[in-house]
């Protein structure tokens, strides 16, 4: 009974947010840090603290967003990213690394991330990401065609570490040059 109602409540929130958004990192200090931020734009957050809850999320629920941690250069979080693109090629998916490395970058992209963000993440290059790659959630079959939400709020939370370095993006130069 109490999966029902919260999928019930997950649709209603879900039409007047952004979008369902999962994230998945294995460091319990940034999944809190980053959720407060993402649900503060109005994203409606799902976080998991380990890559195959992430995958069991992916494989029962919908989501419009996935942001994922690269944790270290085994970029253990591949899983994820692989699961993801085998549901819907089209779903965004970031990559969050906590240490930037090449074939880890190189890997991701090739696997279909959006973006690949190098930690210390600022919230204006995390709002950026969202605003460049969120598509419209699933929910807004139900909201008005014409209705577009709010711009993200670019406030900083004091638990979110800050940080100076503009995302790697698809197509841009490499972030090692």
């Amino acid at each position: 009974m109490q999966d029902k109602n919260d999928a019930a409540v997950d649709s209603i929130l879900a039409i007047f947010s952004r979008g369902k958004l999962l994230l998945v990192s294995e460091d319990r200090d940034d999944l809190r840090a980053y959720r407060g931020l993402l649900e503060g734009y109005g994203f409606l957050v799902r976080g998991c603290e380990s890559y195959e809850e992430g995958i069991s999320l992916l494989n029962s629920g919908t989501f419009d967003f996935i942001i994922v941690s690269q944790g270290s250069p085994k970029f253990e979080g591949r899983c994820v990213l692989e699961r993801a693109n085998q549901i819907d090629r089209r779903l965004p998916v970031v990559v969050i690394a906590r240490c930037l490395d090449m074939p880890c970058y190189l890997e991701a992209m090739q696997l279909g991330a959006m973006d690949y963000l190098a930690e210390p993440i600022s919230p204006h290059d995390l709002a950026w990401a969202l605003e460049t790659h969120a598509r419209p959630p699933i929910a807004s079959a139900q909201q008005s065609r014409h209705a577009r939400p709010a711009p993200l709020r670019q406030e900083t939370p004091s638990s979110l570490r800050g940080g100076s370095r503009a995302p790697v993006r698809r197509g841009s130069a490499s972030p090692f040059a």
